[in-house]
């Protein structure tokens, strides 16, 4: 599961990385949260929670309904 998470960040990476941007895949917990971590200037970005809920989140819950959601960390 964890390399599904990975590949399908990989698609949104190039939207991020268009604005600076980039994401990491942390972790999948028991629990089925994805936590990522957002660098470059999505890090600091006051859009960050938007682009995290309305784009990753959305792109990894259609493509697998049992994740739960997603969380950045530091």
């Amino acid at each position: 599961m964890e390399q599904k998470i990975k590949d399908a960040l990989n698609t949104i990476r190039p939207i991020l990385q268009r604005d600076g941007g980039d994401i990491e895949f942390v972790e999948l917990t028991a629990d089925n949260i994805v936590k990522v971590r957002l660098q470059g200037h999505c890090a600091g970005c006051p859009g960050a929670r938007m682009t995290l809920k309305g784009i990753v989140e959305k792109v990894l819950k259609e493509s697998y309904p049992e994740i739960a959601g997603v969380e950045a960390v530091d």
